[in-house]
């Protein structure tokens, strides 16, 4: 395992503005902060969603697109470095009115209503392309 010592800088609470992509938001708001490493939780509910399943053996994401209105139960993700920008790694499970759920990378999803909790770090956390899983990892 490789690992990094990290200490929380600055933490915040948000709203995300109703009718704006949930992902957008968290990377726009990690710029205007200048922050180049954090967690995030947040919940809420969605209008809409475009998830992404990772296929190990295509080392390919596949798309699934849901319209439909959905509870954010919860999101989790973190905020490092990717291509020069703020990259919100964002996964998520959302639920249906019956209770059912879907979950899965969280590509982009309109905000109904959304709320976060973010906990900025010290480190400059950047994502580089691992060669054996074909993914934008953390550089540690």
């Amino acid at each position: 395992m490789d690992y990094q010592e990290v200490d929380a800088t600055r933490e915040f609470v948000a709203r995300l503005e109703h009718g704006r992509d949930w992902r957008a938001q968290v990377e726009a708001f990690a710029a205007e902060q200048d922050i180049a490493s954090a967690f995030f939780v947040g919940l809420g509910a969605v209008q809409d969603a475009e998830l992404a399943f990772y296929d190990q053996d295509r080392q390919t994401y596949d798309n699934i697109v849901f319209e439909e209105h959905l509870e954010v139960v919860p999101a989790v993700g973190n905020v490092s470095m990717l291509d020069g920008d703020p990259f919100a790694h964002t996964h998520v499970a959302l639920s249906r009115p019956d209770g059912t759920t879907v979950a899965g990378h969280l590509d982009s999803a309109t905000v109904f209503a959304g709320e976060l909790y973010i906990r900025a770090f010290d480190a400059d956390l950047v994502r580089e392309r691992d060669p054996v899983t074909d993914l934008d990892l953390w550089a540690l």
